[in-house]
């Protein structure tokens, strides 16, 4: 799949898809922390407290997310779900 593509619009099973393709494209390396996938995110974002009631339910319970950009949709890569919480919390992405 070419990437970046529009996560709107894609099922789930492409979402996994496109998740693993980051992953790869990657090196298993977050590009949030510079911390390989397989592991935890890098510890000061791994002790940044968040507010877990802004989440859905289950939101942390897949360690890898596939990123987009709220705006336009458009992947931008897959990262750690701490990550992951920490940008949207704290920066609004």
């Amino acid at each position: 799949m070419e990437l970046p593509t529009d996560y709107t619009k894609l099922s789930s099973k492409e979402r996994r898809e496109v998740r693993e393709q980051y992953i790869k494209e990657q090196n298993g390396i977050c590009p949030v922390c510079d911390e390989p996938l397989d592991g935890p995110a890098r510890i000061d974002i791994v002790n940044t407290k968040i507010n877990p009631r802004l989440f859905p339910p289950g939101f942390l319970k897949n360690p890898i997310h596939l990123q987009h950009c709220h705006e336009t949709g458009m992947t931008e890569g897959a990262i750690h779900a701490k990550c992951n919480a920490v940008l949207w919390e704290y920066y609004g992405k």
